[in-house]
């Protein structure tokens, strides 16, 4: 087993869909940034979990958790969302 879980989230912004692939870490990397820079609820991110990490059943609901992060994330910036959640969302690989 993986010593550590990547997470593959689906994107959904109009009718474009893609998704993205980030580590736990990544997304409480993004989540420091946007609290400090943008004011964002430090609340909004899914708790770090320890125990029983890896098993299946958390994993599928920590994959849901962070789907709906990111969803609330772009609710919250529907017309530019701020340059560290568009690299993080992979904006500038689907720009028309």
């Amino acid at each position: 087993m993986s010593p550590f879980q990547v997470y593959i989230i689906q994107v959904s912004v109009g009718n474009h869909q893609w998704t993205v692939k980030h580590r736990y870490s990544d997304f409480h990397d993004l989540h420091e940034k946007l609290v400090s820079e943008k004011k964002i609820d430090k609340n909004l991110l899914p708790p770090k979990k320890i125990i029983g990490k890896n098993s299946k059943s958390l994993v599928e609901k920590r994959q849901k958790e962070l789907e709906v992060y990111l969803q609330t994330l772009l609710l919250k910036f529907p017309v530019t969302a701020p340059k560290v959640l568009s690299h993080f969302l992979h904006f500038h690989l689907y720009v028309s």
